[in-house]
């Protein structure tokens, strides 16, 4: 068992007085005889410490480790600011048969590929990401057959708001919300917090 030296010393000084006024007691009632027991009986408490335990280094608490946070920077995607697991639902833009016939030869272009734009859907008490995949068709035949290939593809609608991914619902439940309800953009962003969207207020501000 280890002490601090704050209390050893306080602990020393009790016996010291102690001791000092058992010396006095006994040398009035037996003479200067009893200074050489009061002497010997000093020595004897001092033996219930050991300096090199007493001056142990008081306890300090252990450093807690942190662990260092980068902030990742935003992509700019509407994923940025929504829960991984949030519910998609992905809308297929194709051209019918007919739009998809070769200028240059009448035959059927055959899907080559697509684009995919992302953005955010607001329903009453539920949040989506609405995924619109947009196809590209090429005529096979003409890249056989021919120089060139002719490419069409599905035309998209423009954005609500360019480089935005805000949908003209996500947009209108967000004005009707603060000018219709009263809520401000705080109290907006406080709400869609809750449920794990991170959208700031100074993005509902600049559209």
């Amino acid at each position: 068992m280890t002490i601090s030296r704050a209390e050893y010393e306080g602990m020393k000084a009790q016996i010291d007085w102690l001791m000092e006024q058992l010396r006095l007691v006994r040398h009035r009632h037996f003479g200067s005889s009893s200074e050489r027991i009061s002497e010997e009986g000093m020595e004897q408490l001092s033996l219930l410490f050991n300096e090199a335990e007493v001056y142990a280094d008081e306890e300090k608490p252990e450093p807690t480790p942190v662990v260092a946070h980068v902030r990742q920077k935003r992509s700019g995607s509407v994923r940025d600011i929504v829960p991984t697991d949030i519910k998609t639902v992905v809308v297929d833009h194709t051209l019918p048969e007919e739009e998809r016939q070769c200028p240059q030869c009448g035959e059927v272009m055959e899907d080559i590929g697509t684009e995919v734009k992302e953005t955010l859907k607001f329903k009453p008490a539920e949040a989506y990401i609405q995924r619109d995949v947009y196809h590209t068709y090429a005529c096979r035949s003409c890249e056989k057959n021919d120089v060139s290939t002719p490419v069409v593809k599905t035309p998209k609608e423009p954005p609500l708001i360019p480089g935005g991914f805000a949908s003209p619902e996500a947009v209108a439940h967000i004005a009707v919300q603060k000018f219709v309800m009263g809520s401000s953009l705080y109290r907006q962003e406080q709400e869609l917090k809750r449920q794990n969207i991170l959208l700031s207020r100074q993005t509902m501000s600049t559209g």
